[in-house]
């Protein structure tokens, strides 16, 4: 079979206004990265020349005595604030963009719903991680970047454990997937790679979005998988097969493990940056911005400046990580699901938002998947690899319409 030539006949499905409109929609997040960064530190920079941070630090100290609480709600103070102020943006960039381009199916009420229970998740975790962060600060001021470190890890693999039970259920409706052949086989290609089979989950998504998706998500007694249902009603039942198979190579080959040590370790150099540069940028200014040492959580915005630039700047890094092992997972999918026709057809439609043929350099440092050409691609080799007098199948007429 002619590698090529199969991999083409897949491209070619995508023409004319829709490939046009797939790529300006990702092309568009390339700058977003800049601007997003850009708006975050404008934020921050504000809130440090007014001496915002410093007076939201004086009235913790005047409700407060204990330094922990003091800091905790200077965050929850910082945290309010910067949420408030940058909600232009999101707006713009969560719901005018997504409408845009025929990407966000919920109108505005129910969005910002979303967004309120977003915002009210992170004052809870965000105010108590950063006040554990400060606390470790107070007591080790050269090496506080190291239990820094740990203590991003530790929340990291909290996340993990509790996300499906009780954060992924407050923006979508959990049920278990009905018995039948689709989920007979999901079980049977689960049990061969000692894959828990017992919690399989269909989801809501489609109130949301069009996007097609599964996982497999949690940690020990979390462990679970589960399936949208736009990947159901729009999709084949080789396509679900094949999709689900991925999901089930980050399981077996253990990624979320490894991507919390693989990013402990980028935070961990963010954080030693930010232990080495901060102090210098906090004796030149802290008396102009009304900040007294490192310690001080009017330092917040300080900190969360040099970590904003040093997160731009690793996010090449943190793509090719990622893309890595979902590369892995592709392979391992194509080996489990046997059905390389049905992974490709499921590629071309998540070219629906990403760009289908981007150069090596846009893929090397934007995508943090595989593009559509690359997987279609790697799909026609399994193929032509392990099925026996392979040939050429036709793409179906419309099925990208689905």
């Amino acid at each position: 079979m002619d590698v090529s030539a199969a991999t083409r006949a897949y491209l070619d499905t995508l023409q004319g206004p829709a490939r046009e409109q797939s790529d300006a929609y990702f092309e568009g997040t390339y700058w977003l990265l800049l601007w997003g960064t850009l708006v975050t530190v404008a934020i921050d920079w504000i809130i440090l020349r007014s001496k915002m941070s410093a007076g939201f630090r004086a009235l913790s100290e005047r409700l407060f005595k204990n330094a922990f609480m003091v800091t905790w709600f200077t965050a929850l103070l910082y945290v309010v604030v910067t949420t408030v102020v940058a909600l232009p943006w999101t707006i713009y960039t969560g719901y005018l963009r997504e409408k845009q381009y025929d990407l966000l199916d919920l109108d505005f009420g129910p969005w910002i719903s979303d967004q309120l229970t977003s915002f009210a998740i992170s004052l809870v975790v965000g105010p108590l991680a950063i006040a554990v962060v400060y606390a470790v600060i107070r007591r080790a001021q050269k090496t506080w970047w190291v239990l820094g470190t740990a203590v991003t890890g530790v929340i990291l693999m909290v996340g993990m454990i509790l996300s499906p039970v009780f954060i992924a259920p407050l923006f979508n409706t959990y049920s278990e997937m009905e018995d039948g052949p689709v989920r007979d086989r999901i079980v049977a290609m689960a049990q061969d790679y000692n894959v828990p089979a017992d919690k399989i989950y269909v989801f809501d998504q489609s109130k949301q979005d069009k996007r097609i998706s599964a996982n497999v998500s949690g940690f020990g007694p979390t462990i679970r998988i589960a399936l949208n249902d736009n990947l159901l009603e729009r999709t084949t039942d080789d396509e679900v097969l094949a999709v689900t198979a991925h999901e089930l190579g980050h399981y077996v080959m253990n990624h979320g493990a490894w991507r919390v040590a693989t990013f402990m370790s980028i935070i961990g150099l963010g954080l030693f940056l930010t232990s080495r540069i901060a102090p210098v940028l906090i004796r030149r200014f802290g008396q102009r911005w009304g900040i007294r040492d490192l310690g001080d959580p009017a330092s917040i915005p300080v900190l969360a400046i040099i970590l904003s630039i040093y997160v731009l700047l690793a996010t090449p890094l943190i793509n090719n990580i990622i893309r890595l092992q979902e590369s892995q997972a592709d392979a391992f999918g194509l080996q489990a699901a046997k059905e390389p026709d049905a992974f490709a057809r499921a590629a071309m439609r998540l070219s629906e938002y990403r760009k289908l043929e981007p150069s090596r350099l846009e893929e090397f440092v934007f995508y943090t998947h595989p593009s559509g050409q690359t997987r279609v691609r790697q799909a026609m080799q399994w193929k032509a690899d392990n099925v026996d007098g392979a040939t050429i199948t036709p793409p179906p007429a419309g099925y990208l319409e689905n």
